[in-house]
């Protein structure tokens, strides 16, 4: 399955998201491939607004992963673009995270692939062209 859409104005980003989700509404898996600084995190902090989370967002670049409550679940964001390697992702308990089967949003997933390869995930690229944001998404 595709999903495309243009994102026109921050204005746009809470149906955009809703349309991903229901879109994949049977997915919890999403990976975030796109350059730095085309909305990956502005986007991610909508997808949680959208599953119900009120709590504060900020980017885990440092912290590697952060977790957001939701009436019914817990979400897990992670950013990976610092790990240098796989077994970084076994030093955070990585599997584990997965093995939840909650929500779980994935920047720079490069490095996770060889753990996701088994399962169904949802590949979402950002791409930036004249100003204008671009989002673009499909299941394995």
């Amino acid at each position: 399955m595709e999903f495309k859409r243009d994102i026109t104005s921050l204005e746009s980003l809470p149906q955009v998201a809703k349309e991903l989700l229901q879109t994949f509404k049977n997915e919890r898996l999403f990976l975030f491939d796109a350059q730095m600084g085309t909305g990956k995190t502005t986007f991610i902090k909508e997808l949680c607004k959208q599953l119900g989370s009120d709590d504060h967002f900020s980017s885990p670049t440092y912290s590697i992963v952060n977790e957001y409550k939701t009436p019914t679940h817990t979400i897990f964001h992670f950013d990976l673009y610092r790990l240098k390697n796989k077994e970084e992702l076994f030093d955070i308990g990585f599997e584990d995270y997965l093995k939840h089967n909650t929500y779980c949003f994935i920047e720079w997933p490069h490095l996770a692939l060889d753990f996701l390869m088994s399962g169904s995930f949802v590949k979402v690229s950002l791409e930036v062209d004249g100003g204008k944001r671009f989002l673009k998404a499909s299941n394995n």
